[in-house]
């Protein structure tokens, strides 16, 4: 009996001890349940790198996982935005009013007190790297299919590193950068309350959003513009490689906005070199290309936003809903109208309507063929008329009451609308 009891004893031990193996071996293996990162620490501290490598960790594993994925995008185009204005910084770009006109260089980066020399390559290679960086937020946005996304996000609190010197301080915080390119007057408490919350119709919104800015910089490398940089581009940087070296003797500042005598001449004079020849054709197409894709996930997007029925701090909102813009209201005839001119645009870029010409009533342009049967560019040859003779034709004209409801709907704030809408 003894010997029967130390036995059952003996056997229940070492079934213990291999349960107890058993479990720390399941502990110790890799679990595919991982837990789903968030982008706020990353965005918010200015740890971009950092956040990317662990988002592509994570979806290697959970690529079904469309909130990470949105995320991860979320962080991809912060990171371009970053490196675009590194990239600039690096050239000593330089804020004044003329700069400012200009879309890619209207963000606020500070003065360089030892730029390179930008060649007309090295530029040409930054809109090439914007170009590819926005690409690549693309593909990862694509294929988010999850109706039910949500993502919160304080977006004015997200710190870039401007000047590339390895950190972001409180001075290179989004909110900085929206009153510089709107010249609003937002806080930082603002920033702190300004919270979204992010659904699938904005995932298509920002995908729509690298469309539309690819479109921008491929018209920048399908032309030839050497000339037009040896002649100007001091206008935007410090020191710029020209065989014009008396363009970068500047007067000696009496002030922050010193004007210098020349700067109208120099504006004159690029005006009349924006004559470019066109040397990548096939970046024309892929500018049409792009346009028909921002159409196409804009319809896509409404379709999403209209479908929603909560009223949780929205980016772009339907008629029933709230958006996180103060005192800004959507209206049904605002996106009635705004579907009615996403049909209409489509027509005219697919070349089953044209525009109309100034110079004469009877004829329109055929606008799909500036982009299918490309030439070189010529601003002034535009604005008299000449340069659209080749695209000239009889054919059925976009219908103007589509455009006269959106001037209604929208009012004075149409092109408010339009940028926000996309």
């Amino acid at each position: 009996m003894k010997k029967r009891m130390q036995w059952i004893w003996r056997t229940a031990i070492a079934i213990l001890i291999i349960c107890l193996i058993s479990i720390s071996a399941i502990a110790l293996q890799p679990s595919n349940a991982a837990i789903a990162p968030l982008p706020d620490p990353y965005l918010t501290t200015g740890k971009l790198t950092e956040g990317e490598k662990v988002f592509k960790d994570y979806l290697k594993n959970n690529d079904k996982d469309d909130k990470a994925r949105f995320g991860l995008g979320v962080i991809q185009f912060m990171s371009g935005t970053e490196r675009l204005m590194q990239s600039l910084y690096r050239y000593g770009m330089i804020q004044n009013p003329v700069s400012g006109a200009v879309p890619f260089f209207r963000l606020p980066v500070p003065t360089n007190p030892k730029p390179q020399t930008l060649t007309y390559d090295g530029l040409q290679q930054v809109f090439q790297g914007w170009i590819d960086d926005l690409a690549t937020v693309r593909t990862t946005l694509e294929p988010i299919k999850d109706q039910n996304l949500k993502l919160a996000l304080r977006l004015g609190l997200i710190r870039l590193d401007f000047d590339g010197n390895g950190k972001a301080d409180d001075k290179e915080m989004l909110w900085q950068i929206f009153n510089a390119v709107t010249g609003a007057r937002v806080t930082e408490k603002d920033a702190q309350q300004f919270l979204i919350a992010f659904d699938r119709g904005d995932a298509l919104w920002l995908q729509g959003y690298t469309h539309v800015l690819g479109a921008m910089g491929e018209f920048l490398r399908a032309y030839d513009s050497r000339e037009l940089f040896a002649a100007c581009a001091h206008l935007f940087f410090q020191n710029v490689d020209t065989p014009h070296k008396f363009l970068l003797i500047r007067p000696k500042k009496t002030d922050e906005y010193s004007f210098n005598i020349f700067d109208p001449l120099d504006l004159v004079s690029a005006v009349h070199l924006f004559k470019l020849p066109l040397v990548e054709p096939q970046r024309m197409t892929t500018i049409l290309n792009h346009m028909k894709s921002v159409i196409s996930l804009s319809r896509e997007s409404w379709k999403s936003i209209l479908a929603e029925t909560d009223s949780d701090r929205e980016w772009v909102p339907n008629p029933k809903q709230l958006s996180v813009i103060p005192q800004v209201r959507v209206t049904d005839e605002m996106v009635k109208s705004w579907l009615k001119s996403l049909d209409e645009i489509a027509m005219i870029l697919d070349g089953k309507k044209n525009i109309p010409f100034w110079r004469d009533e009877k004829l329109s342009i055929d606008f799909a063929r500036i982009f299918t049967e490309p030439r070189a560019f010529d601003l002034v040859s535009w604005v008299q008329g000449t340069a659209a003779t080749p695209y000239l034709e009889k054919g059925t004209t976009t219908d103007a009451r589509v455009w006269n409801e959106m001037l209604n709907a929208f009012g004075s704030n149409l092109f408010g609308f339009v940028v926000w809408f996309n």
